[in-house]
């Protein structure tokens, strides 16, 4: 898998994604943090850049979640940029880890989603945003998965039980709706 986007090619895959929904906002607002040295790092206390995989499976029926073990939600895997520029390879690097499996194939190093959402602080972290930037890949749901530290489980969820899973989370049944307009 081929990765060799910079900052600069990252920025400009940014300014070519056209969202034609709330993601507009996100994207004036990640064009607009790009302009802090360090906003692929947790050092920028406010917001920073993360990376997340939006997996499904080559059947195209079910997508595959972590149970986030600080969150104690049901999320699509990812996690931080921590300095690097190349947020696909973030995508890429955090699927494997948590998952606990390579191979996973990236449909494509174009931006499949975009979402900015608040994380609680917790001990010294203040509250603050994550700019998430979402990829497409595609997974065997019959390879089994190893869980790390930062989950609770793993789990190949059908597309008809997404929404109960996540009570609606409205990012993540936009992801779940752009997967099923899609032909792979």
């Amino acid at each position: 898998m081929k990765f060799e986007l910079d900052r600069t090619e990252f920025e400009n895959k940014l300014k070519s994604y056209q969202p034609t929904n709330e993601e507009i906002t996100f994207k004036e607002k990640m064009l607009s943090l790009l302009a802090y040295d360090n906003c692929f790092e947790r050092s920028l206390l406010h917001a920073h850049f993360t990376g997340s995989a939006w997996v499904i499976d080559r059947g195209q029926s079910k997508a595959l979640f972590t149970h986030h073990a600080k969150l104690d939600r049901w999320l699509q895997l990812g996690g931080h940029a921590d300095g690097d520029a190349n947020i696909c390879r973030v995508a890429n690097r955090e699927l494997i880890e948590e998952s606990g499996r390579e191979g996973f194939e990236l449909v494509s190093e174009d931006i499949f989603d975009i979402d900015i959402h608040g994380i609680p602080a917790k001990g010294d972290i203040p509250a603050h945003d994550h700019y998430d930037v979402r990829f497409l890949f595609i997974g065997d749901a019959n390879i089994p998965l190893s869980r790390n530290h930062e989950s609770k489980a793993l789990e190949w969820v059908p597309f008809s039980q997404i929404d109960d899973l996540v009570d609606g989370n409205s990012s993540i049944m936009r992801m779940l709706n752009k997967s099923l307009e899609m032909a792979l």
